[in-house]
């Protein structure tokens, strides 16, 4: 069995996470299954090698392809200035309609943290991925557009908005936000998870964020009633929390304590774009950045696994970074293949070599008594841990 995999080099320290990355991928799929199952890469062309090569920074024929596609995985983008993309992260994702960002978060053993009890920190997030912030619509302070807007507002809405302002505008639809939550329960009931937190901003935006709220407590009400149950109904005696998956909110600013205090007692977030952005990465510091934080955009059909850091341009060439971000997507993307056998091979080793102490310099330098080792033999070694 072979399986297609597109993938998308990156910019800046694209290449070399996946000159690490990729190779300790195969290994795990050769590893756990012979010669029986393999993985067939066919590159796409995005970023600053598309524009080097096409003239273009996201050539049709990517798109094209990715339409059609199963499974992806990429390095990270950067966007140039000045070359009209606002950012190709978010110009695939609402072109690919990529409206789930999912993003797991765990501790990794022997690695430093600001807290003192990371290992208690084991979450998804699962961020709404085309709205929000991402279809953003923003006028600068004392443009024409900004002054005709403000003028709108106050005087056919009645809107108290200060003359000189800038103004920005953030569509939230009933549509996106269901299928947000729909996707975040289902993913806890397939696994067996205990809850799904809805994390808003409502007692402030009461019809945005307010909104997102109350649809994702209308969802579990009319599409999984005898599955899931309201913190709500829990706590007024009124059901029984044996085998279903609890429904439950929380206000951004209080789950960003309860993330610090209390982080055993959640299991799935789902959010809005903002709020999840701050989330998972706050979340990612706790268990020792986001060279350990994979994730995925997902559509109805298309599975997209991005590392989730930056490109770092001064770290391009050097063989410094951290390619763990992007062998934890290929873990996240065995797993979604159900090749689980391969899947775990590869999570184990990377546990196995974290807790030896050989870490590249990101990690090296919160971590007493660790050895600092660079990209290419971290992949190595993971590999040979495998």
């Amino acid at each position: 069995m072979r399986k297609t995999i597109y993938w998308i080099e990156g910019d800046g320290i694209g290449p070399d996470v996946w000159k690490a990355a990729r190779p300790v991928i195969d290994a795990a799929v050769r590893h756990a299954y012979g010669e029986e199952r393999a993985l067939e890469w066919k590159e796409l062309l995005a970023g600053e090698k598309a524009l080097k090569e096409t003239g273009t920074l996201l050539p049709d024929d990517t798109l094209e392809a990715l339409r059609h596609a199963e499974l992806a995985i990429k390095g990270p983008l950067g966007t140039p200035v000045g070359t009209g993309f606002r950012s190709l992260n978010v110009t695939l994702r609402q072109t690919l309609d990529l409206y789930a960002c999912i993003r797991p978060i765990r501790a990794f053993p022997g690695i430093a943290s600001p807290v003192k009890h990371p290992e208690r920190v084991n979450m998804i997030v699962f961020r709404e991925n085309t709205e929000d912030v991402y279809a953003g619509i923003e006028y600068e302070a004392g443009t024409p557009e900004a002054k005709r807007l403000v003028a709108f507002l106050r005087d056919e809405l009645g809107a108290d908005v200060n003359a000189a302002a800038a103004v920005g505008i953030k569509p939230m639809t009933e549509r996106a936000s269901k299928r947000l939550t729909r996707a975040a329960i289902r993913h806890a009931l397939e696994h067996g998870l205990p809850s799904v937190t809805l994390v808003h901003k409502g007692n402030i935006m009461k019809y945005t964020e307010g909104a997102f709220r109350r649809y994702g407590y209308d969802v579990a009400a009319t599409e999984f009633a005898d599955r899931t149950v309201t913190e709500a109904d829990l706590r007024a005696g009124k059901a029984n929390a044996a085998g279903k998956v609890i429904v439950r909110d929380r206000i951004a600013d209080a789950m960003f304590q309860e993330a610090l205090l209390h982080p055993e007692t959640y299991s799935v977030l789902a959010t809005p774009n903002l709020n999840g952005d701050y989330l998972s990465d706050a979340l990612a510091a706790q268990v020792g950045g986001l060279g350990l934080a994979p994730g995925v955009n997902r559509s109805d059909t298309l599975a997209f696994f991005e590392a989730t850091h930056g490109t770092a341009p001064n770290l391009a060439g050097t063989d410094r970074a951290n390619p763990g971000s992007l062998i934890l997507c290929g873990a996240l993307m065995l797993e979604h293949m159900g090749w689980n056998e391969a899947a775990n091979r590869l999570n184990n080793a990377m546990n196995t070599i974290l807790a030896a102490g050989s870490l590249t310099e990101d990690l090296a330098a919160q971590t007493a008594g660790a050895r600092t080792v660079g990209c290419t033999e971290f992949g190595e070694l993971v590999q040979q841990a495998l």
